[in-house]
């Protein structure tokens, strides 16, 4: 393929050399550029490629697409200069793979928390139904049935059109993925021809990135603003930048929720550890799931299936055998009946979701049973929420012991500090610090009795520990398991 067949969709400034230059790879990174690459020179938060052109022309790239034209031209190579390089690499690597999104169905879904139970439920009841498809999400990546473990809640571009293409070519009809704020910002999701978007929820998280709500609002609207008019687009009016989402967009407008009139109505009927009966646009299913945050992911999952022309009886059907995705509100039992639940609450608003729905199965059961929640907070990452995930673990539980989840870069005690500064002097006496995570999850299991519930809380599907920059294996399921043999 030339550079001129690549750069089709681009708005141009300038070029330089021959376009009609055969181009045999795509990269954005100058270690990872081969002879015969289009080399994309992107702005990136902590470098900027447009440093590494020379490396990369020295590594055999043949063609460079830049914001600003280097010093010195080689008139050997061709140079596209254009007013938006990231925005650029997402569209000319649609191109290289042969655009496979618009041979497929594909949704987003983005919001704080939720994003990877819907994706991931759509995902498996399109499969329960019968057709092949695609899965773009942070607990793994699927083609048709191949896993391919994921690295980001969203693929940098060139990875997620080599995947996109691959689903493609294994005949998928949809793909669900996930879309983070960071893919939104840095444009990782420009190319794609997306035929739906779903909205969860907006809470604190990612501050380290985008430094104010504000600009976190921003990101996410910014998906459903770009979404095209034959799209559709459903958000959560139950979350109060619900309909925000909506004000721009050009997509088909719907709505689900719990606590208002929506075009996707639901109430929670009866619930408890096992499960909960739903009521949605006044027809009862059962399912696995717990929690009123899940009642809603559900209802957005509804919604989805229902806008893709999928019959209501066909999707209340799967929805009652669909299970929960691994480390959301993941329940394990001990035979003398303690019951621990793991899950990746790691922001307030997840956090007291999850602790409220516990507390909640716990009123409906009537028993005098204890709640102990372990908790940490991730190094390198927005210390504003650490002192409130300490206080909304200590308002909704018996017992809290604070912990570390990944430390990254920074010491587990100072993280600790943090969390404790949320605390008054009567709350930290209901607290346990215990630095070293596994210790902390195998004290909670010796404190708990029979029918006391122990949430650990954090990490979820997450199986290792992030210590100085090299992971460990940790999973919380299986030290809970351990501790309740």
């Amino acid at each position: 393929m030339t550079v001129s067949e690549l750069t089709k969709n681009l708005k141009i400034s300038k070029h330089f050399g021959n376009l009609n230059l055969e181009v045999s790879g795509l990269s954005f990174d100058s270690r990872k550029t081969e002879t015969g690459h289009l080399f994309i020179a992107i702005k990136g938060t902590t470098s900027d490629g447009h440093d590494y052109i020379e490396t990369a022309i020295n590594n055999g790239a043949t063609a460079i697409i830049c914001e600003q034209l280097p010093k010195e031209i080689n008139s050997k190579i061709c140079y596209v200069q254009t007013a938006d390089s990231s925005d650029a690499l997402g569209k000319v690597a649609a191109v290289f793979f042969d655009l496979p999104s618009e041979k497929m169905i594909v949704v987003g879904v983005t919001g704080t928390n939720g994003k990877t139970t819907v994706a991931s439920l759509l995902y498996y009841m399109f499969k329960k139904l019968g057709y092949k498809v695609g899965l773009l999400s942070t607990v793994c990546n699927y083609v048709d049935e191949e896993a391919v473990p994921s690295t980001h809640t969203t693929p940098d571009p060139i990875e997620m059109q080599s995947l996109m293409a691959r689903m493609a070519k294994k005949s998928c009809q949809y793909v669900f993925m996930e879309v983070s704020s960071h893919a939104i910002n840095q444009k990782r999701i420009s190319g794609i021809c997306f035929d739906g978007g779903i909205f969860t929820n907006l809470t604190r998280d990612h501050l380290d990135y985008h430094k104010t709500m504000d600009e976190y609002l921003k990101a996410k609207k910014c998906f459903f603003d770009n979404l095209p008019s034959h799209a559709f687009a459903i958000t959560n009016l139950d979350d109060k930048n619900g309909k925000v989402m909506l004000q721009n967009t050009q997509a088909n407008k719907y709505a689900y929720a719990l606590q208002t009139s929506a075009d996707f109505k639901g109430k929670v009927i009866e619930e408890s550890f096992e499960g909960m009966t739903i009521n949605i646009n006044n027809k009862e299913v059962s399912t696995h799931f717990v929690g009123r945050f899940n009642a809603s992911n559900l209802l957005a999952v509804y919604g989805a299936a229902y806008l893709l022309r999928i019959p209501s009886d066909d999707i209340l059907l799967v929805l009652s055998t669909l299970l929960p995705v691994n480390g959301r509100f993941d329940s394990v039992r001990s035979n003398d009946g303690r019951n621990a639940i793991v899950d990746y609450a790691h922001t307030p608003d997840a956090l007291e979701n999850v602790i409220e729905t516990i507390n909640q199965i716990r009123r409906n059961s009537q028993q005098k049973n204890t709640l102990i929640t372990v908790v940490g907070c991730g190094g390198n990452r927005d210390k504003g929420k650490r002192p409130i995930m300490a206080k909304e673990a200590v308002k909704g539980s018996d017992k809290v012991i604070i912990t570390t989840d990944n430390p990254r870069f920074e010491e587990p005690s100072d993280i600790i500090k943090d969390m404790l500064d949320g605390l008054d002097e009567t709350q930290k006496a209901q607290v346990l610090v215990i630095e070293d995570r596994k210790q902390a999850i195998k004290t909670a299991c010796m404190l708990a009795k029979q029918g006391d519930v122990i949430l650990v809380a954090g990490k979820g599907h997450e199986n290792y520990q992030e210590i100085k920059g090299v992971k460990h294996h940790f999973d919380d399921k299986e030290i809970v398991s351990e501790c309740f043999k």
